[in-house]
């Protein structure tokens, strides 16, 4: 065995049916809204505003205590798919699923983390800065991934250059996007979402603003549509 066959060995593949279901979820909306949410009972409205905006689609991510209870409110939600973000060990895992997460974000990617994936049949969009960590993804079979940080990696520029080489590879920019910018972001034939925090702001959940959250969504989506 030469050393190249004794390092994919080591390689735990994904299996293709649920790495294919991530691109299910990226494919529910242009912008996936990335929430940092304090208060649970906060889930079901910001979920109506959203709703009402046209985004059926939310990353929760680990960085507040209330997130696990908000992402079993989130759940309980028709027609609203609930991610959870901010994976980081194999712990997290176990916590989201048990809480009803559809499917996991995380911001780089560990083999412990995506095999802990794998075992409790969680979709994951998992983390990449730079070329070798894709390519080390793509030989685990997951080709759609999260490119965090997004602008501070390099931005559009950087994602222009890499499908080039990497033509089957298929990215959610996250990290630095605005409103400014996801336009541009959106034009690149690799990229099929993006995630943000624009729409929703941890401010504007907090004063439970909903009326402007629906409408940030609502702005959004008119924006990208051209009208």
């Amino acid at each position: 065995m030469n050393p190249r066959q004794s390092c994919q060995k080591k390689l735990q593949m994904f299996p293709s049916a649920l790495a294919d279901r991530i691109k299910e979820f990226m494919g529910l909306s242009p912008i996936i809204p990335v929430i940092e949410i304090d208060n649970p009972e906060h889930a079901e409205p910001l979920a109506s505003a959203l709703m009402d905006g046209g985004i059926s689609i939310v990353e929760v991510t680990l960085r507040t205590p209330a997130a696990l209870e908000a992402i079993e409110r989130f759940a309980k939600i028709p027609d609203l798919a609930v991610g959870a973000g901010t994976l980081l060990v194999p712990a997290h895992v176990k916590s989201v699923v048990e809480a009803g997460a559809r499917f996991g974000v995380s911001p780089g990617a560990t083999e412990e983390l995506i095999e802990s994936c794998r075992e409790a049949d969680l979709p994951i969009l998992p983390g990449a800065a730079t070329v070798s960590e894709m390519m080390r993804l793509s030989d685990m079979g997951l080709f759609h991934q999260k490119f965090f940080p997004a602008e501070a990696s390099g931005g559009i520029p950087a994602l222009k250059s890499i499908a080039a080489p990497l033509p089957h590879l298929f990215f959610c920019p996250t990290g630095g996007v605005s409103k400014l910018t996801v336009e541009n972001y959106l034009a690149l034939p690799n990229v099929l979402c993006v995630g943000g925090s624009w729409i929703a702001p941890r401010n504007l959940i907090r004063e439970q603003d909903w009326g402007t959250i629906a409408e940030n969504a609502r702005a959004s989506l008119a924006q990208l549509k051209g009208t």
